[in-house]
């Protein structure tokens, strides 16, 4: 149950971290001002790329990025779950 709870606690914010920079983020959760310096629309990783010669590959990169950051993510939940045994 632990071990549950702990990794829905890496994937739960990476989630909605990697969610959130990503171009699919729709939501608008506070009014126009940034909040924190936080952009209330995301879209991040275009914004980034914007006026680069990677802008058309902005997806293309956003799913190379999140496919590291899982990648991490999975080896940090094996260290910690096989330490406990």
């Amino acid at each position: 149950m632990i071990r549950w709870i702990f990794g829905m606690l890496l994937a739960v914010p990476a989630f909605v971290g990697l969610y959130y920079i990503s171009r699919f983020w729709e939501f608008r959760l506070w009014g126009r001002d940034e909040f924190y310096g936080l952009r209330p629309q995301g879209g991040y990783v275009g914004q980034w790329l914007r006026g680069s010669d990677f802008a058309p590959f902005e997806l293309l990169i956003w799913a190379a990025g999140v496919f590291a950051v899982l990648s991490i993510l999975q080896k940090i939940y094996d260290f910690f779950s096989r330490s406990g045994h």
